[in-house]
């Protein structure tokens, strides 16, 4: 089979290498997937370089996200059968043709998503529904201020807010970006943070600030959302793609009474196991019920991964980024 091989670990994806090798066999409990499609995130980049917390052995294949058909049953799983469309993570990695990944981590794909969609949904959504549901706590009508509006991410938390019945301000750098986000999820408002955005965030909240800000970038972005929270507010910490760690003086926490949250939703999950299978079934039953809304930007084919890897790493796409290996 034809895949993206990490060899070694190296600056500007110079250790990934296009290459056949031979297609893997299922092991008991597994199932081999042929991929229609897998998604492309943030730490798939990071583990090309070694920069992730999870480091894989060399060599390895990228792609923690799928979606395809199962194309063949290791022994014990009943499960599945063969041609079922399914959506789950991967063992031997989704930037391949064929993956293989233990079947207690894959579940049926919903009808109504497209392999692509189904592909970037999991992630993002349970990041978007930890953060908002289990972490801050939303009530319907508050005020929820998302940076980083276009990207993944971001994009869900949008879908998410506006399912909760929360007033959401989508933030973004790019008035392309944010047009695109205002025509297919209507935000409340939309905000433009180049130049500065809290006088802009009070304005739309009518001086209270915003109840809840969702900041997967940091930096200084992170640095002005203090200074635009409502009293009792919540700051969720999802990441820091700026590249630059914030630091909080905490007499601004003090004087003004809100709460700044870490979010790993995959970890809140291992730390909690019960909530961890409540919000995978809770997303999961949203995406087959239509209630949610993930976005595709483009769809590469194998051959045309750097492609793929550096839409992401630029910040060109709003939604997700999805490599086809049927294509």
């Amino acid at each position: 089979m034809k895949a993206l091989v990490v060899e070694e670990l190296a600056a500007d994806y110079g250790g990934c290498v296009l290459k056949e090798i031979e297609t893997p066999e299922p092991r008991p409990g597994e199932v081999r997937i042929k991929v229609k499609a897998a998604a492309v995130n943030f730490p798939d980049l990071l583990q090309t370089k070694g920069e992730y917390q999870h480091k894989p052995a060399l060599p390895f294949i990228p792609g923690m996200e799928i979606a395809g058909e199962v194309e063949a049953l290791g022994e014990g799983v009943t499960q599945f059968q063969i041609g079922d469309a399914v959506v789950g993570g991967a063992r031997i990695g989704g930037f391949s043709e064929y993956a293989v990944t233990p079947a207690a981590a894959l579940r049926p794909k919903p009808a109504n998503l497209s392999f692509s969609q189904a592909a970037g949904y999991a992630t993002a959504y349970l990041t978007a529904y930890v953060s908002l549901v289990r972490r801050a706590q939303v009530e319907a009508g508050e005020w929820v201020l998302v940076h980083g509006a276009a990207g993944g991410v971001g994009l869900a938390a949008v879908d998410m807010a506006k399912h909760l019945g929360c007033k959401v301000i989508a933030a973004s750098a790019s008035d392309e970006k944010l047009a695109i986000i205002e025509k297919e999820y209507a935000p409340d408002a939309v905000v433009n943070v180049t130049g500065g955005f809290r006088e802009r965030v009070k304005e739309i909240t009518g001086g209270r600030g915003a109840d809840v800000i969702y900041d997967p970038v940091g930096g200084d972005v992170f640095d002005e959302s203090v200074r635009c929270i409502a009293f009792n507010g919540r700051i969720l910490s999802i990441g820091f793609t700026s590249g630059r760690l914030p630091v909080l003086p905490v007499n601004m926490a003090l004087i003004k009474g809100f709460s700044v949250m870490g979010v790993r939703a995959g970890e809140y999950g291992r730390q909690f196991p019960e909530k961890g299978r409540e919000n995978a079934a809770a997303i999961w039953a949203l995406a087959n019920e239509g209630k949610m809304h993930p976005r595709v930007d483009h769809e590469y084919p194998l051959s045309e991964w750097r492609a793929a890897f550096e839409s992401l790493a630029n910040r060109k796409v709003v939604g997700k980024t999805i490599v086809r290996p049927d294509l």
